[in-house]
């Protein structure tokens, strides 16, 4: 049974075996032939494809070819045609340059022969100079550097007068245009700014309520009176002038601390090294406080604000400085003030003006302890203290130790010269007034052709008298101008001074 069991099951394996076979594997063949022969169609199509489009693109290769080949020639031909135009051209300049050279060599020979001609004419021309020259020597008896500084001369001179004649043309029309303005200015300035003028010596008379006073001024062996001057350092004269002592210092605020001193000693009865000692401190204190008061108020009068409490001091300082007899502060005040009246009638900064007239003199409050000119020290005070740039400028230049640049430092030098012109307002001594008016004549007798010089009216004017015969009437025109302004360049006064040149011709014959 096993057997037969096994055996159909052989058979039915086989019998699957076939199904499948038939099923599957047959038709599984026939698609891949078909597949085959569907593939063998696609190559072949795709070769005569690819063998038309070769032989396509050959043929346009070849068009493409030959239009290149077609457009090189055309170009070939343009360029041959271009240069045969250029080599034409060429061709054409060589000739036109030929005939220009040909033109140049015969304009050099003729120039050549031009040049001959004229160095002839020169040579010749020159003979015939040389003859005319020799023949004016001649005639006229000079040699020819003679005749050249005679015209020289001739020239200078002329042009001399003409200078002469445009100065006084040109002097004339400003007098004209300027005198009466000028002149209304400064006397409106005057009239609105009169203050009293004050003089001063340096000595300070104390009064005494009785001589005998004076010996306990001088204490036991003169040691009050030691004390006194050696803490003050000022010198205290006692002689026989009755019941008054006198003060003697260069300086006047120590002679002012002396001075209050001393009057509260005397006033207090009790006079001794120790007691002297004190009342100075008091008085130096005192003296301080009348100074910045000084000061204060002359800020007030003028109207000024804002100045530094250092400058105020130094202001106040001035009360006790005189300048030729003159009060430095109430010449400050002055000339704030004629500054101030100028510069409204002139158009200026009138405050600017103002605050530079009141600082202008500041840097005397402080020459004694610093060297240089005081319009200097006032100016480097003014920087210290941060006050304006022109306002420093303007105190710097009022001396003429710097140019003045604007209209305010022109207005605080006029200004200050007016202050200290004024009648009376300030005294030299004998000495330094006779230095000035020799100073002033000789100024002028330097100048050729001067006579003789005299300086009157307390030196405001000099009175030049000239050689007639050498100083004609322009040249005195000249004269007077060259020697106001060399009087301007080497001297220093107050005011103006005015030069006066006369000339004088006279013709005297008598009758037998």
């Amino acid at each position: 049974m096993e057997i037969v069991v096994m055996v159909g099951c052989v058979v039915a394996s086989l019998i699957i075996v076939a199904l499948g076979y038939l099923l599957w594997v047959k038709p599984a063949k026939l698609q891949v032939e078909q597949d085959r022969a569907e593939a063998i169609r696609i190559k072949e199509q795709s070769e005569k494809e690819v063998q038309s489009k070769r032989r396509e693109a050959e043929i346009e290769a070849k068009d493409q070819a030959y239009k290149l080949r077609a457009e090189v020639e055309r170009e070939n031909r343009e360029k041959k045609d271009d240069i045969q135009r250029l080599e034409r051209r060429l061709t054409q300049k060589e000739e036109g340059l030929d005939r220009r050279l040909e033109n140049l060599e015969l304009k050099e020979r003729s120039l050549s022969t031009k040049e001959q001609d004229i160095d002839k004419l020169r040579e010749d021309l020159e003979q015939v100079t040389v003859r005319q020259v020799e023949e004016l020597q001649r005639i006229s008896g000079l040699s020819a550097e003679e005749a050249k500084t005679l015209l020289l001369k001739m020239v200078e001179d002329d042009a001399k007068r003409d200078a002469a004649r445009l100065i006084r043309d040109i002097e004339g029309q400003a007098k004209l245009e300027a005198d009466k303005r000028a002149r209304d200015i400064v006397t409106l300035a005057v009239q609105r700014c009169a203050v009293d003028q004050t003089s001063e010596t340096t000595v300070s008379v104390v009064p005494l309520p009785g001589d005998e006073m004076k010996g306990r001024i001088i204490g036991r062996e003169g040691r009050n009176i030691r004390a006194f001057e050696t803490l003050t350092g000022v010198d205290l004269i006692i002689d026989d002038t009755p019941e008054a002592v006198v003060l003697s210092s260069f300086d006047p605020v120590r002679r002012e601390i002396a001075r209050v001193a001393l009057s509260n000693l005397i006033g207090d009865g009790r006079i001794h090294p120790g007691r002297i000692e004190e009342m100075i401190n008091k008085a130096t204190i005192e003296v301080e406080a009348k100074m910045r008061e000084a000061g204060d108020h002359a800020c007030f009068e003028t109207g000024i604000t804002s100045l530094d409490p250092e400058l105020v001091r130094l202001l106040g300082k001035l009360k006790y400085r005189t300048s030729y007899g003159q009060n430095v502060l109430d010449h400050s005040i002055e000339v704030a003030h004629l500054a101030g009246v100028i510069a409204a009638e002139l158009g200026g900064n009138v405050a600017l003006a103002k605050r530079a007239g009141l600082l202008h003199d500041l840097g005397k409050a402080v020459d004694f302890e610093v060297e240089g000119a005081h319009a200097v020290i006032s100016a480097d005070l003014c920087r210290k203290y941060n006050e304006h740039p022109e306002i420093i400028h303007a105190c710097g230049a009022h001396h003429g130790d710097e140019d003045p640049k604007t209209m305010e430092a022109v207005i605080v030098s006029v200004s200050d010269a007016i202050s200290a012109s004024r009648p009376g307002a300030r005294r030299e001594t004998l000495e330094t007034y006779v230095k000035r008016l020799q100073r002033l004549e000789t100024i002028a007798d330097s100048f050729s052709g001067v006579e003789k010089t005299y300086a009157v009216q307390a030196g405001r004017e000099i009175r030049v008298m000239v050689k007639p015969h050498e100083i004609d009437d322009l040249a005195a025109v000249k004269l007077a101008h060259d020697t106001a302004k060399k009087i301007e360049e080497e001297m220093e006064y107050p005011g103006q001074i005015k030069v006066t040149v006369i000339r004088e011709t006279r013709a005297v014959d008598f009758a037998k």
